[in-house]
């Protein structure tokens, strides 16, 4: 079931719409299932409830680890600080769809089935658009989206996709931020680029990805279905063995192909188990989709109105790379 709380004006039981009610209840609860089944968002972002009107997200710097000492030795004293932080403002979002007393008297049965199934599309696109435009703004400090301007930074303040993002403790700058076309070769670089990469600390992290996300390109769909897709090596003339075979979850994700440059092609490595246990991409939700019905006495219509309050962003950009791109660096190796 859909999470969606509804709610009725007193007296329109009683009125001429309250034989349309359940009914448009019914066509949007099942239109909004279909679309959070088929939904990227929960793929890509760590999705969480929240009851504040924002959240801080913060993180720890890992340790230096143990020491060895000699016989009797005294116990060093390791430190934690606090990380980089971020903080999330929750955004309210409405919309409105009229139900006219003409279409009720008339029984315009198609009509009133159209109006419910279009509002909770909107609902639901919109969220797609606004989590796809975040993603291919990654590569700057903000992006613009419905007349307001988002910012795409993460928690060291540097866009989700950068070549310089500086450490909180020591150590070099690091890149996830390339040039690269995609390719088997670039694809491996990528990859091994993303293990490589340290904490705040200086630390290995380990860093496993395991999922390239497209946007809806042909040529670039071929391309990465082609290196992936088979068990022997196209490249090779005596079809080696193809390492990258069965190793990644693929996402083809038409909403982002409006976000992005013409002729560009990025592509993007993630590892969603870093993801989801150290928060990169970030989806939260203060109010569920709520729905209300009542009568405007003024033209006898009958208004539904959709509120929702929900935030998106970037905090700790190690979770994803992208390719493609010209502003970036070419790839180690």
């Amino acid at each position: 079931m859909a999470g969606i709380t509804f709610s009725m004006a007193s007296g329109l039981n009683d009125s001429i719409f309250g034989k349309s009610a359940e009914p448009i209840m019914m066509f949007i609860e099942k239109r909004a299932e279909a679309f959070e089944k088929a939904s990227i968002i929960p793929k890509i972002f760590k999705e969480s409830p929240s009851k504040n009107f924002a959240e801080k997200i913060t993180s720890l710097t890992s340790m230096d680890g143990f020491t060895p000492v000699g016989e009797g030795g005294a116990y060093p004293k390791d430190e934690m600080q606090e990380g980089y932080d971020k903080i999330l403002e929750h955004v309210v979002w409405k919309n409105q769809f009229v139900v006219t007393r003409e279409m009720i008297d008339d029984a315009k049965l198609l009509s009133l089935k159209k109006k419910p199934q279009g509002f909770v599309t909107s609902y639901y696109r919109t969220r797609e658009q606004f989590a796809a435009a975040l993603l291919a703004g990654g590569i700057g400090k903000s992006v613009s989206f419905k007349g307001r301007e988002f910012p795409t930074t993460g928690a060291d303040g540097k866009p989700l996709f950068d070549a310089q993002h500086p450490p909180k403790v020591k150590g070099a700058k690091q890149a996830n931020k390339f040039t690269d076309a995609f390719s088997g070769d670039a694809l491996s670089k990528m990859e091994t680029a993303m293990q490589n990469v340290r904490d705040d600390n200086d630390n290995v992290l380990a860093v496993a990805p395991n999922t390239i996300v497209i946007p809806n390109l042909w040529k670039l769909k071929k391309q990465v279905f082609e290196t992936i897709g088979a068990d022997k090596d196209p490249a090779t003339a005596n079809n080696g063995f193809n390492y990258q075979f069965g190793r990644w979850n693929v996402i083809v994700w038409a909403y982002l192909n409006q976000y992005i440059t013409k002729d560009a092609a990025p592509w993007i490595l993630m590892d969603s188990g870093y993801n989801e246990e150290n928060g990169g991409a970030l989806w939260l939700n203060r109010v569920p989709l709520e729905v209300r019905s009542w009568v405007d006495n003024n033209n006898d219509n009958n208004v539904w109105n959709g509120y929702a309050r929900f935030i998106a962003g970037f905090a700790d950009w190690r979770f994803a790379a992208i390719g493609g791109v010209a502003d970036g660096v070419a790839l180690p190796g």
